[in-house]
């Protein structure tokens, strides 16, 4: 049931407004707005503009109804989220990573569940996205969250860096050649990988993708459902051995292990480091965090897929990124679905793709991807065979946070491959208890 406020509950169509497909109509006279409180991570400023340009231009359409923007930062809003989503200034919608995070979410009863409200109409708002994304915030039979965007994480590279090492890109098809191009570059005097240690969150990209490709898709389904050996798998394992075999390359910028992320991408946009394995909208994250506000140009930009492993089970065409969306809190009055619904759009998601924003989800905002390396990201994620959320979300917070640190951990030298594995192993079945 959608709670409504005040002298909103006069309003009775809020079914038409949960379609998102009709403009709320009813009593606003002299009653007050109605604020609907969007809670968000993005730190680009440019991103954050788009936004809120689309929220002005739905207030303009909906007298009496305001949209509320609020920040926090990435590792803020993970760790105040669980108390803030129980508290009465809990926002009416924020951004998700899906996965286990917001299927536990879903279970404590902090979320309004999205399914008749989606389903009304004949389904057409459902039907205005992409159907993977709609099931993959699906838990349980419940649609979980506002399907936004999809994502993959890929290397991102300095040209003129790679050049002056002379490593050719194109010819990184392998662990073993990747491995080749970060002893190259670093014999040249050049930091071969800007990493964001600090967050950890950054390096589980690494160890996440070696899991992927070494054991392939049934090897980590089978450990998160807790079948055969789970994550004392050999794949696994070996993956954690194939990471140190990369940390003991000192690979990335000096001092990365207090690194964050938004500086990363600063040490990568200053030209301080040769590469990045990052989100599809890197280019312009790299740009805003630069020292000087403009980064690396776009055409000193390249990009390629994490490499295979040889023998390994993962194909090369697996990836690993998002499927984000924006979940809904229980409190939230039906303006909020309403905005949801207007939000992500195929318009005003083509807008977004076209600043760079996104991949979108919404049918018919396709046409809107812009520059050539998101353009590569979609058609990478369109020819994708297995699609996998980050482990740290997919997993669950408690069994998440043990990931992030055991990449870091291994990477760095501080805990062995297998003690890892046993590490997620011993977490994971804890969860289950």
């Amino acid at each position: 049931m959608i709670h409504l406020r005040g002298a909103k509950a006069l309003r009775i169509a809020a079914v038409a407004a949960t379609t998102g497909l009709a403009i709320l109509a009813g009593a606003t006279g002299a009653a007050a707005d109605t604020v609907v409180k969007w809670l968000h991570l993005e730190t680009d400023p440019n991103y954050v503009a788009v936004w809120r340009k689309i929220a002005d231009q739905y207030e303009a359409k909906h007298p009496g109804t305001k949209i509320e923007m609020q920040f926090l930062a990435n590792e803020a809003f993970k760790a105040k989220l669980p108390t803030l989503l129980q508290s009465k200034d809990a926002p009416d919608f924020f951004f998700s990573w899906g996965g286990g995070v917001l299927k536990q979410q879903q279970q404590t009863g902090a979320l309004l569940d999205l399914t008749s409200a989606m389903n009304a109409k004949d389904g057409a708002w459902l039907k205005s996205y992409n159907q993977a994304a709609i099931k993959g915030l699906t838990f349980d039979g419940k649609i979980s969250a506002v399907p936004y965007k999809l994502g993959t994480v890929s290397f991102f590279y300095n040209k003129a860096l790679f050049a002056k090492a002379g490593v050719d890109a194109s010819s990184i098809k392998t662990w073993d050649d990747y491995l080749a191009a970060v002893k190259k570059i670093k014999a040249a005097g050049i930091a071969p990988i800007a990493g964001g240690g600090g967050e950890k969150w950054p390096i589980h990209f690494y160890w996440s993708y070696l899991v992927m490709r070494d054991g392939g898709q049934q090897v980590f389904n089978d450990a998160k459902n807790g079948k055969g050996n789970g994550f004392n798998d050999p794949a696994i394992i070996k993956a954690g051995e194939q990471l140190a075999e990369l940390g003991k390359l000192e690979p990335f910028q000096p001092g990365y292990l207090g690194t964050t992320w938004p500086q990363a991408l600063g040490v990568f946009g200053d030209g301080k480091a040769a590469m990045i394995l990052g989100f599809e909208n890197t280019v312009a994250n790299q740009r805003t965090n630069s020292g000087d506000g403009k980064g690396l140009a776009d055409d000193n930009i390249g990009r390629f897929a994490f490499p295979a492993v040889t023998g390994g089970a993962g194909l090369p065409t697996d990836t690993l990124g998002g499927l984000n969306g924006w979940a809904v809190t229980k409190k939230a009055p039906p303006e909020a679905l309403d905005f949801l619904a207007y939000l992500t759009n195929a318009e005003n998601e083509r807008t977004m793709a076209q600043a760079g924003m996104i991949i979108p989800v919404a049918v018919g905002a396709e046409d809107g991807v812009k520059g050539p390396l998101m353009h590569e990201a979609a058609d990478q994620l369109a020819h994708s065979t297995w699609h996998q959320n980050f482990f740290d979300q997919d997993l669950g917070p408690s069994v998440g946070r043990v990931v992030n640190d055991v990449a870091v951990g291994i990477v760095s030298g501080q805990i062995s491959p297998k003690d890892g594995a046993q590490q997620v192993q011993d977490a994971f079945e804890q969860d289950q208890l």
